[in-house]
């Protein structure tokens, strides 16, 4: 289980200070696919950091499993279970997928083994294991592969970042597939910072986020047809992409 405890993220702006997350208290239980979703700017992709140990709160604490995390770097908190995936993911030049995924899995993995967490993301497989992982890539691609290097982890909380974020419609109808896989499949805990209406529908609870605060925390079908009831009440809170507009 993820706990944070009167959790609080303040940073200094031109000499004065601002509060992005303000003592905020959530529990997330072992097993759930959860996506935290909330207006921009209301402190989701920093919560995101600072459960992963990018970041330091200012005060508050982070309990996991009933540890207190809130002081570990992001190697001890990786070793614990933990996986994060950026809005951007990172290229590595020189390094192949299948150098990547062995990495990640902290083992020799067999060429089948790697190529079978490629399939489960929906990339062929035979094109990719020995590409490098470099900017020849699309945003698309490399979403897939970096959701291909946290499943090699297998970890007990997986975290991704709007993986949404800088990738064409296409791409994303795709990723929405991979992550209907996850929520089936997935053993452990699936943590998404979203605000996609196709991500949304696919969760067991959703968060919503304001002002860094919990505006409301309830299983999906309680809050689901609240906040994506329609496209008008979407796109005047902002929380619809130019693609979900055009739906």
């Amino acid at each position: 289980m993820l706990e944070l405890k009167d959790l609080c993220f303040i940073v200094e702006e031109d000499n004065q200070k601002k509060t992005i997350i303000d003592h905020l208290n959530l529990k997330i239980d072992q097993g759930k696919f959860v996506v935290i979703t909330g207006p921009n700017g209301g402190g989701k992709s920093t919560l995101a950091k600072l459960i992963m140990g990018i970041k330091t709160p200012t005060s508050g604490q982070i309990l996991y499993n009933g540890t207190n995390i809130t002081n570990m770097s992001i190697t001890e908190r990786a070793k614990l279970g933990i996986s994060f995936a950026f809005q951007q993911p990172v290229h590595f030049k020189g390094i192949t997928v299948l150098d990547l995924l062995r990495l990640s899995a902290g083992k020799q993995l067999s060429i089948s083994e790697a190529c079978e967490f490629l399939s489960q993301v929906g990339m062929c497989a035979k094109e990719y294991i020995n590409r490098e992982v470099n900017a020849s890539l699309s945003g698309g691609e490399l979403k897939r592969i970096e959701i291909a290097t946290v499943l090699a982890r297998g970890t007990e909380v997986s975290i991704f970042d709007e993986p949404e974020a800088g990738i064409d419609l296409w791409s994303f109808q795709h990723l929405t597939s991979v992550f209907e896989n996850i929520r089936t499949s997935a053993k452990g805990t699936v943590l998404i910072i979203s605000h996609q209406e196709r991500i949304l529908a696919i969760a067991d609870e959703i968060v919503m986020i304001k002002d860094g605060k919990v505006e409301a925390h309830k299983a999906k079908d309680e809050i689901f047809p609240k906040i994506v009831g329609t496209s008008q009440a979407l796109s005047s809170c902002g929380m619809l992409s130019k693609e979900d507009k055009k739906c």
